[in-house]
Parts: C-alpha cells; structure tokens; sequence
C-alpha cells in the first residue's frame, strides 16, 4: 500500500524544502518510491498533512550507551578531568540495573526519531539489545594505553576481545577506535591500523574537549600530567611537542578511513582547513549539551561553516547529558547560534552522519528507493528551530 504524506515544510536534505512537499512509501517495505509525485496534490484526501517540518530520521553519531545507567550521577560544569573521575568512580552497578537503563535508552532514541548511532562501547554490556533493536548501530570498540609501554599490548588485546563477542546484526557494523590524544600513544595507534583488515571504516576518537588537552601536547604544562601520575602513569614518551592536539591525531589516523572527531569544542578554523586537507574523508561529530553539561561551553560553530565542514551531531551518553535527543542538540544550537539556517541543521542531523558512518545508501535523506524513516517537528519552520518544538516518529 502507498500512503502519502505531506507537511508544511518538506525538507528532502538532498534537495531544498518544500512548502507542502509531498513524500510516498511503501507500507510494507517502508520504501521511499516517489517525492513530490506529479499526480498527487496537497489538500486531497489521501494525504495525510503534518504540521511543521517532516523529515528524514535522524542520526546520532556519538553516543555511549552503556553508561545509561548513570544518568544524574556525574555533576555538571566541573570540566573532563573531574568529570572522567566521577566516571570512574560510579560506573559499577548490577548487572540487572545496567541492562534495564540501556534497554531503556535504546528505546527512547527510536521514539525520538533516532534510526541509527555511532556508539562507544568498552565492554559488552550493549550488544544484546543492539541486536535486538530496530536501530542500526555503528560500534566503536575504543583501545586506551595512556601512553604506557607496558599497557599497550594488554590492553589491545583486552579490546578486541570485546571486539570479537560483538556479532552485529544485518546492517550493524564494528571498529576498533583509538579513544583520544591524551590516552593513545603511536604504538596503540599502530596495533589499532593493523586490526583493520580493510578500509573504508569509520573511525571515531574524542578531540580537543577540553584546555588541558591542548595544552599536553603544546608543552606537557597540563593537568593530565598530574591526573595519571596519580595511577603511577607518566608521559615519557610523549615528545610530539609545541602543537595543539589535533596535529598528533593527524599524524596517527588513517586518511583512507572515514574519520570522525568527536566534541571539537577548541577547534580552529585553521585547525579544520589542516586537517582538511590532510583526511580527505573527515567528519566532526558536535555534542552540544554535553559540551556544557561537561565544561560548560560550546564550540564556534562558524569555524565549521566557513571551512565547509561535514558537522554531525551526538547526543554524548546520559553520564553528561539530560536526554538522548538529536532535536534537544539542534534546540541548543539553534539557541545560541540563531543564524544558522534550518536547512544545515538538518543536513547535520540527518545526511552528514548517514555518510560518516557509511550508512547513507538508505539512510540520512527522502531519496526514492531509500529506507530513511521520516519524522515529524512540530511547530518549527524554514527558518526555525523552536525550543518548545516536538519530534514524533511517522515510519
């Protein structure tokens, strides 16, 4: 069966919106077989008219769902470094409690529109609602060495362990991920390159969330140094000096990867045109209510528009977060940056992260022959995101 649906803003993400733009699927299939068909008009019978904007599903390309269970245990505004140690300190929990918050998470994501998440997972507490959820997920397996001789193999080899209990379901991936500068040394780096059989994976790793990060490996001056001597680590090896954090990233990815960094709260201008050139398959992920649940700033999101950037979105985990809402990020954004157009927006939480985790045969835009799922926003326009607006899943 054919059904019909039409909204006052159609937005296609691969075409410019429509004002009472039409969309048709197939019932069974939940294919797209015709946008704006010729023979089909606003205002017949037929068609089922949304107020607002209907769009493709979104896509949340960071997220780390095993640590729902977590949610209000970490306070906000004290910055990573005591934020990692709240983490640190509070992640144990039953197993039985554990399951019910990712359980749960996973299901509040679908209902928010979400169809696919790019998802951190250190252990295997998540693998068997991924399997069993009408998500498609992308997991990143993240290694950490501190940059410890001694850890590095050890540490690898716990990894892919985990890696290797991870069976995804059709459509699911998997990739072993560097976690972020300050935890992944060269040799870590190497052993996660040579685990990549192929190419053309997404790798993810966390990038410049926070002062301290840049300013280890600008000259060492940082509070990281102080953090992990207390669990009898050092930076010895650490002699990639007088450059901020991305510079040694772009000297460790692999520019034959999709690569997504994640936070990008400190980025440059400069810094996104240098890695630019240097990754030609890049993506950044932006996780606005984290960044201030966590640090208590936002990134400049015209260092990403005037460079062209592919930006995305995430959600970041319930640990540094209030909700697992794409449309709650686009209302922060929209609320502090005004200018930026709905249109972009919606690239950002739709296409650009279907792309980045290799996903956008089907998913990320309402493109005849795709399975994107379609959403409605109530209440927002083409020129806006409001903040009282509400998203609510048509197929």
């Amino acid at each position: 069966m054919i059904k019909y649906i039409s909204a006052d803003w159609l937005f296609p993400i691969s075409a410019p919106a429509v004002a009472n733009g039409i969309v048709a699927f197939d019932t069974a299939t939940q294919q797209i077989v015709a946008v704006n068909p010729p023979n089909v008009t606003f205002g017949r019978g037929d068609v089922q008219h949304y107020q607002g904007i209907v769009c493709p599903a979104f896509i949340n390309t960071h997220c780390h769902l095993e640590l729902s269970h977590m949610l209000g245990k970490a306070p906000t505004g004290t910055g990573l470094l005591d934020f990692i140690g709240n983490v640190v300190a509070n992640r144990a929990a039953d197993e039985a409690t554990i399951q019910q918050a990712i359980q749960q998470a996973d299901a509040t994501m679908y209902a928010n529109g979400i169809n696919a998440v790019g998802d951190i997972c250190n252990q295997t507490d998540t693998f068997a609602v991924k399997n069993n959820s009408p998500i498609r997920y992308y997991s990143f397996v993240e290694c950490f060495d501190f940059w410890q001789k001694k850890l590095t193999q050890p540490e690898f080899d716990k990894y892919q362990n985990v890696f290797n209990q991870l069976q995804p379901k059709r459509g699911d991936f998997k990739t072993l991920v560097p976690h972020a500068p300050y935890s992944v040394s060269p040799a870590m780096f190497e052993l996660i390159h040579q685990h990549q059989s192929t190419q053309n994976v997404t790798v993810s790793i966390h990038n410049q969330e926070t002062v301290a990060e840049n300013q280890l490996f600008v000259d060492k001056n940082s509070p990281f140094v102080d953090m992990w001597a207390k669990f009898g680590f050092d930076y010895n090896d650490l002699t990639q000096l007088g450059n901020t954090a991305i510079f040694y990233l772009l000297t460790q990815l692999n520019p034959k990867n999709r690569n997504l960094l994640v936070h990008n709260t400190l980025t440059t201008a400069a810094e996104i045109t240098a890695a630019q050139q240097i990754l030609p398959n890049l993506y950044f992920a932006t996780c606005p209510n984290a960044n201030l649940y966590i640090e208590n700033r936002l990134p400049n999101y015209q260092n990403f528009i005037h460079t062209n950037a592919r930006l995305t979105i995430g959600t970041d985990s319930l640990t540094s977060n209030w909700t697992l809402s794409v449309l709650d990020e686009l209302k922060t954004i929209a609320k502090y940056n005004s200018y930026i157009p709905t249109q972009t927006l919606l690239e950002w939480a739709t296409l650009n992260g279907a792309e980045a985790l290799g996903m956008q045969a089907n998913l990320g835009s309402i493109e005849t022959g795709k399975r994107c799922g379609l959403i409605n926003i109530s209440g927002s326009s083409e020129a806006l995101i409001v903040q009282n607006s509400s998203v609510q899943r048509i197929i």
